[in-house]
């Protein structure tokens, strides 16, 4: 059974920084596309960044420069590294994963797994 868990959020004044990390574990097909999402109250689930079967990193416009997505295939563990952070950015982030995949999408039924979420809260 796939399990991805999340962790690594909490709460920092705006321009601090959190890492938040996604453990994967159970059989996944690789290749995999990774990705990261994020729901605010009363909005919808919105693509923040995903990273494809061959590396291949896309973000959403309202992160870039600021959010970086990388892993390590050693620890089956995703990163989301998130600088500079706005109270925009505050909301529950997501993990998720999707088997058999080379091109990543922003979009959330391209994936099948998911994590519970770990909340971010920016404050001003």
């Amino acid at each position: 059974q796939v399990q991805v868990v999340e962790s690594g959020g909490g709460s920092v004044q705006a321009g601090g920084s959190l890492r938040l990390s996604c453990a994967t574990s159970g059989y996944i097909v690789d290749p995999r596309c990774m990705g990261w999402f994020r729901q605010a109250p009363g909005k919808e689930r919105e693509g923040v960044a995903a990273m494809g079967g061959g590396g291949r990193t896309t973000y959403a416009d309202s992160v870039k420069g600021r959010f970086t997505i990388s892993k390590d295939n050693t620890k089956n563990t995703l990163y989301l590294q998130m600088n500079s952070l706005q109270p925009e950015d505050t909301a529950m982030y997501y993990c998720a994963a999707e088997p058999g995949c080379w091109i990543a999408t922003m979009v959330t039924g391209g994936y099948r797994y998911w994590g519970q979420g770990t909340q971010v809260t920016v404050s001003s």
